[in-house]
C-alpha cells in the first residue's frame, strides 16, 4: 500500500493549489481520507476528510470555506482544492486512510483514526 501526494508549490497569497493523493493497493471506497499539514515548528493538524464510500466530509474551522476535498474512486485518488491561500498555509501537506467510518460515527480527523500516510508534499505561499 502506498500513498503519494503531488500538486504542491509556491503560490502568491491569495492563489490556489490542487493536491492530489493517489493510492495504490487498496479500493478507496472502503476507506476514509484525511488531509494534513504541518509547519515547522508546530504540530500536525487535521484539516479535512471525506468517507469514501458515502461521501461525508469534514473540515477544520482553519480551512472551512477555502478548502475542497474530494474523491475519484474510479482513480483511487483524492483531491484538495486550496482556494484563498494564506502564507499561514504555508506547511507539508499529508494525505492519510484510515477505515472507513460507519453511518452512526461522525468523519473526523484524528490522527489516531488514520493508519497509513503519505510522505507530503510542500505548500509555501508567499505574501
Amino acid at each position: 500500500v502506498q500513498l503519494v501526494e503531488s500538486g504542491g508549490g509556491l503560490v502568491q497569497s491569495g492563489g490556489s493549489l490542487r493536491l492530489s493523493c493517489v493510492a495504490s493497493g487498496l479500493p478507496f471506497d472502503d476507506y476514509a481520507i484525511g488531509w494534513f499539514r504541518q509547519a515547522p515548528g508546530k504540530e500536525r493538524e487535521g484539516l479535512s476528510c471525506i468517507n469514501s464510500d458515502d461521501g461525508r466530509t469534514y473540515y477544520a474551522d482553519s480551512v472551512k470555506g477555502r478548502f475542497t476535498i474530494s474523491s475519484d474512486n474510479t482513480k483511487n485518488t483524492a483531491y484538495l482544492q486550496m482556494n484563498s491561500l494564506k502564507p499561514e498555509d504555508t506547511a507539508v501537506y499529508y494525505c492519510a486512510v484510515g477505515p472507513s467510518y460507519s453511518g452512526t460515527q461522525a468523519v473526523g480527523v484524528p490522527f489516531v483514526w488514520y493508519d497509513m500516510w503519505g510522505q507530503g508534499t510542500q505548500v509555501t505561499v508567499s505574501s
